[in-house]
């Protein structure tokens, strides 16, 4: 049963996922409509679950069940990727890779790097400490308050010399 994003309890299970590219206006309500059905009918073992979406900086999607009446199944969250892959497809970007890095510098503006070659574009100057990664450890709504973290503070860190 789709609920509105705002009306879902803080301790609501979430996933994060990134599009490559920022999406029109025409796509985000492409997404909205989807999204929407889809929740309306996402459920664990034939029980409906109180789910939702947002959209952040017309780039990042974020997917919520409410879990404490029921977790969300193996099932139930393999079709809420068949949905994005779906959306992948219509609207040509790529939601479900795993293997990609958002970065947002101070003026609010969104790249997205394969995390195939971080160390190359630390040594060009395209990732520097001064930028905001999305935090992997994000999994309840709660936890969105902290969805950007510093590089400096990240696992990416790593990459840069001390």
């Amino acid at each position: 049963m789709y609920l509105p994003f705002e009306q879902l309890p803080e301790n609501s299970r979430v996933w994060v996922y990134q599009s490559e590219r920022k999406l029109t206006e025409k796509e985000i309500e492409l997404v909205r409509k989807r999204l929407e059905r889809f929740c309306e009918g996402w459920n664990t073992h034939g029980n409906g679950m109180p789910t939702s979406f947002d959209i952040l900086n017309e780039q990042i999607l974020v997917l919520a069940v409410d879990e404490s009446g029921l977790g969300a199944s193996g099932c139930s969250i393999d079709s809420s990727v068949k949905a994005l892959r779906e959306l992948e497809s219509l609207l040509g970007v790529n939601l479900t890779d795993q293997g990609k890095i958002s970065v947002r510098n101070s003026e609010g503006d969104l790249k997205v790097f394969p995390a195939l070659g971080l160390r190359s574009k630390v040594q060009t100057g395209e990732l520097n400490q001064e930028q905001e990664v999305i935090n992997p450890m994000i999994r309840i709504k709660a936890d969105l308050q902290n969805l950007w973290q510093p590089v400096r503070n990240s696992w990416l860190n790593k990459y840069f010399p001390n």
